[in-house]
């Protein structure tokens, strides 16, 4: 009978242990942090991403003409290389549905400016641009920093410090997605121009 409480009582403190491990590892990991892996970082999502790049890429090559210059062929690239990463993101994130959304009222504004003859914008008046102006010392380090890191991530400017910082978070790894799929892409074109040149050096004259 004694032996019987006894092994009651260690596995009473064993599951007790358990538990507290269980919830120091869940404390640990923060609020909203996911167990697993990143998304971007899983091999899927960077096929995924670079067939949709290569894709876009190849559309931008076929509608660019010869007099175009080199700035605006390389924010045709970029342009191109972020909608694909708001695409593979699949609307999951406030940041791809603002990249996408903004792609659609540049065009809308594009279409509205051929349509019409451009008109001078109104004179602001005095205290309206001394309201607007931000008046120094007013918001904390913190918020500040908030304000500029809401600026750098697309749709997110007005967003709570908590959803800002998530939405940063995934921005930052797709971007790191992004470089790694254009450093692949551009290592593979590199390789086929300079195998393509080595071809047409050594052929016979």
């Amino acid at each position: 009978m004694a032996s019987t409480s006894s092994s009651t009582a260690v596995d009473e403190r064993e599951r007790k242990r358990k538990r507290a491990a269980g919830g120091e590892s869940t404390a640990s990991a923060g609020p909203g942090t996911e167990a697993q892996p990143s998304k971007w970082r899983t091999r899927r999502e960077h096929e995924i991403y670079s067939s949709k790049l290569f894709e876009a890429l190849r559309l931008v090559r076929g509608g660019s003409s010869s007099a175009s210059t080199a700035p605006a062929r390389g924010r045709a690239v970029r342009e191109a290389a972020d909608r694909a990463l708001a695409v593979a993101a699949r609307g999951r994130s406030r940041w791809s549905r603002a990249i996408l959304a903004s792609r659609r009222r540049r065009l809308q504004a594009a279409h509205r400016a051929r349509l019409r003859a451009p008109a001078t914008p109104p004179a602001r008046h005095p205290s309206v641009a001394a309201a607007a102006q931000p008046q120094p010392g007013k918001a904390p380090a913190l918020a500040k920093k908030a304000k500029v890191l809401g600026r750098l991530v697309p749709g997110c400017h007005k967003l709570p410090f908590p959803a800002l910082l998530s939405e940063a978070s995934d921005y930052i790894k797709a971007l790191e997605m992004q470089v790694r799929a254009m450093t692949a892409l551009a290592e593979v074109l590199a390789s086929v121009s300079s195998s393509a040149a080595s071809g047409s050096s050594s052929s016979p004259a």
